[in-house]
């Protein structure tokens, strides 16, 4: 099996054009790319295999084409996930909270990369498991997984030029004044603990913007009552917000929050409260997820509601402040 990775029917703009250049220039390729569509003798013209100094004219039909891959470093095993889009070309998933994204060190199996891959199998789909970014273990929603190179690389442009669109949803701490604003911090790894962040001058550059959906303050809570966090106190209360990424760091919608007094509810890595009573996990969900797509170049958008027990967080909220 063989994977088409573009398909380009020359006109007068190319005519007199090497193969070469158009790859290069007009499809963005990799030399890496390149290199391995001349070994898999994957540059087709007019259905012939051609040397990549060939000269195009109008009317030529210029076909692209690698072997399949597939990930046969993932073993495959039966974890169910929630398909939301899929074509030849990409993935999106509703990822459950709990999930890790890839297999790690110490985690090889019972990832969505192992629910992927055996999912694929069953259907005899012949692609490999290529995520374009990644949400924590304990944060729900979408993720988008490249399934051949062509389209990883292009999303992954997208990712690095900042136009895909990732929103998420947080329930934080303490009632929020502001109604909006941006928090532009940059984030490293913690001297004391490498699995941590934290915002530090010498970090990377993070922004993430912010917009309050609903508050909750808690109506009985007197003056003594306030938690006490980093950087000062917040009152009882939480805060529904909504969030957008410029930036894809680490942890970084946890690390900012923290940064402005507003830990995320059930976050035990950034929150030294006990939020057992309220929610079980980090109190965050990625809903949005808005990219172009690799080949047609047609905008797709997806949107996941809010799982059942970020909503049952909420109306525990709700009551507290009624």
């Amino acid at each position: 099996m063989s994977d088409e990775l573009a398909r380009l029917e020359i006109g007068e703009d190319l005519t007199g054009k090497m193969v070469k250049e158009v790859l290069r220039d007009e499809l963005e390729m990799s030399r890496k790319l390149i290199r391995k569509l001349v070994e898999g003798r994957g540059v087709l013209l007019n259905g012939e295999h051609v040397w990549l100094t060939w000269r195009l004219k109008a009317g030529d039909v210029l076909n692209l084409v690698l072997p399949a891959e597939e990930s046969e470093d993932i073993l495959p095993e039966p974890i169910p996930f929630t398909n939301v889009y899929e074509d030849d070309d990409v993935l999106v998933i509703d990822k459950a909270a709990g999930l890790i994204v890839h297999p790690t060190t110490g985690h090889w199996t019972g990832t969505l990369a192992n629910g992927v891959v055996y999912d694929w199998k069953q259907r005899g789909v012949s692609a490999r498991f290529r995520p374009v970014h990644r949400i924590d273990q304990h944060t729900s929603g979408l993720i988008v997984v490249a399934k051949n190179h062509y389209a990883h690389k292009l999303l992954g442009e997208q990712m690095k030029e900042r136009t895909i669109e990732r929103v998420y949803e947080a329930i934080i701490h303490g009632v929020m004044e502001e109604a909006r604003g941006l928090v532009d911090a940059p984030i490293a790894r913690s001297d004391e603990d490498r699995r941590v962040r934290k915002v530090r001058k010498d970090g990377q550059e993070a922004r993430t913007a912010y917009r309050v959906l609903e508050r909750y303050p808690f109506s009985s809570a007197g003056p003594e009552e306030f938690i006490v966090v980093p950087g000062g106190q917040i009152k009882p209360g939480g805060t529904k917000v909504e969030l957008k990424l410029f930036t894809g760091r680490t942890h970084q919608i946890r690390v900012h929050m923290k940064h402005l007094g507003h830990p995320l509810f059930g976050d035990a890595m950034y929150y030294e409260g006990d939020d057992a009573a309220w929610i079980e996990r980090q109190a965050l969900h990625a809903k949005v997820l808005g990219f172009e797509h690799p080949r047609t170049k047609e905008w797709l958008r997806f949107e996941s509601p809010l799982p059942a027990d970020m909503e049952q967080l909420v109306e525990k909220l709700r009551r507290e402040g009624g």
